[in-house]
């Protein structure tokens, strides 16, 4: 069965596949590894995010040290509007548990049809081109995350600061490692098959409940940054 769901997520659940063949293609506009020569704010500290969607409220704990780029990405995104009135636009939970997935910022425009949910990003509106933070992942003894790459040695993934327990954060991409941008999952269940492959950077702490009752089509009315979310332009 995980190989049937790993093979979802790839698939269907969370690459970003046309996108994958276009904005996220080889030769796409991507932020440089890193915090220290980012053009992606970072977080300093933790932030706490309320989700106000069509089925109740969530509430989500970010982690600026354990996944600072990826972490004050979302920030940034959630102060500048880019995720309000947007929807929920994969939701597996056939024939287990798996994963609610949305953030993609052109579902908020009734022009945009719905077969095209899923397949955008955030366009950073200072350069006109897609906003893409590489994969980063933060390993216990490290004092940095590490950037680009996918971790797979078990060793290694036994020793990541953030997993993919029920109810984690983490970022949406294509096949590309260096490709997120915008859109998000919660994990249903416990997913260890996505340890060391997506960036997680923090968790539900409130309205769990909620997210499981999310349904496909579902919308994110309203992301409000509640607490924290000190950005910085550099290394926190």
């Amino acid at each position: 069965m995980k190989i049937r769901l790993s093979h979802l997520l790839l698939v269907g659940a969370l690459l970003l596949t046309p996108m994958g063949l276009s904005a996220c293609a080889a030769d796409a506009p991507r932020s440089p590894l890193g915090c220290a020569a980012s053009g992606s704010p970072c977080l300093s500290g933790p932030a706490r995010v309320s989700l106000k969607t069509s089925r109740g409220d969530v509430e989500l704990e970010l982690s600026g040290d354990a996944a600072p780029l990826t972490a004050g990405n979302f920030v940034d995104l959630v102060r500048r509007g880019a995720y309000d009135n947007t929807v929920f636009h994969r939701v597996v939970n056939e024939p287990t548990p798996f994963v609610v997935q949305g953030g993609d910022p052109q579902s908020a425009d009734p022009k945009v049809p719905a077969s095209q949910y899923g397949t955008g990003s955030f366009v950073d509106p200072a350069t006109d081109q897609p906003r893409l933070i590489p994969l980063e992942l933060g390993l216990k003894g490290e004092p940095e995350p590490r950037y680009g790459a996918e971790i797979v040695d078990p060793a290694e993934n036994a020793k990541l600061n953030l997993k993919h327990d029920r109810g984690a954060l983490a970022m949406a991409r294509s096949a590309d490692p260096n490709s997120a941008s915008a859109q998000f999952y919660i994990t249903l269940k416990p997913l260890t098959e996505l340890d060391g492959r997506y960036a997680v950077f923090g968790r539900v702490v409130k309205g769990m409940e909620v997210v499981d009752r999310i349904k496909q089509g579902d919308r994110l009315i309203k992301a409000t940054l509640l607490q924290g979310g000190t950005l910085v332009k550099n290394k926190p």
